[in-house]
């Protein structure tokens, strides 16, 4: 009981800095406490460190070089800081099998697990860095380039990056936890499978609005102190649900790999 006592304020005073440091809103910072609590519950201290590779890798590639990524932000709908539904986006589904986790151990639900985290490493490596590319990414429907921060398009750089990203959780997973070489191979590939399917919701499904004084294509619903028009994309699908689906989807596919395997 102390222990856990003790675990909960760290987790607190961990949300408590992130804010502290401007990688969580206010909003974020409660969300990222309660997702840590429920990872916590199913995978004890593993499971925090886990959590804690994909949130200290994923802090450190948005602020690095932020300055060179300020005209992109322009496109996106929220900044580096997350807010609630950003957490939840990202490691709301880890935080669910964790809770069916600490209810029935097994093996599927410790690889749902990693592989939700892989693949929300891999596709925060992959727009962070992959928009340090000197080349404009290629848009995956129309295979033309396009402006950096488009969703649905890809480079080389953040590929490479998305790939770097789920071994890191794999790798990390493997060391942590029961798992077998088998297992590693799945958490990595998923992951980065994870990576794809947000690419293709980002292209085929995800809201496009454009401004309709400078012209620009945004995730954002007001941009020039004015709303802008929706041009493409379903209404209730914005970055946050594609990150959630392509997670979950990703995370449902191994687990059903593994079951069968």
């Amino acid at each position: 009981m102390i222990e856990a006592l003790i675990v909960i304020s760290i987790i607190s005073l961990g949300g408590f800095a992130g804010y502290r440091v401007r990688s969580l809103s206010a909003s974020g910072a409660v969300a990222a406490i309660f997702v840590g609590i429920a990872i916590y519950l199913g995978f004890d201290i593993k499971g925090l460190i886990l959590l804690g590779v994909f949130f200290a890798s994923s802090t450190y590639w948005s602020k690095y070089k932020s300055l060179a990524k300020r005209e992109m932000e322009e496109r996106l709908e929220k900044g580096a800081r997350r807010d609630w539904r950003q957490v939840v986006a990202n490691g709301g589904t880890a935080a669910l099998f964790s809770i069916f986790y600490y209810f029935e151990s097994s093996i599927v639900l410790l690889v749902g697990f990693t592989v939700a985290l892989a693949s929300a490493n891999s596709d925060t490596w992959a727009s962070e860095i992959g928009s340090l590319s000197k080349k404009k990414p290629i848009y995956i429907r129309t295979f033309r380039r396009v402006e950096k921060g488009t969703s649905g398009a890809m480079s080389i750089l953040g590929s490479t990056a998305a790939l770097l990203g789920t071994l890191l959780v794999a790798l990390v997973s493997f060391l942590l936890f029961p798992l077998n070489i088998y297992h590693l191979f799945i958490v990595f590939l998923f992951g980065f499978i994870g990576n794809i399917i947000d690419t293709l919701f980002g292209a085929f499904y995800q809201k496009v609005y454009t401004c309709s004084k400078c012209g620009i294509e945004t995730e954002k619903k007001n941009h020039c102190q004015r709303p802008t028009v929706r041009i493409k994309g379903y209404r209730l699908v914005d970055n946050d649900m594609v990150n959630f689906l392509s997670g979950l989807i990703a995370a449902l596919l191994a687990m059903a790999v593994i079951q069968l395997s």
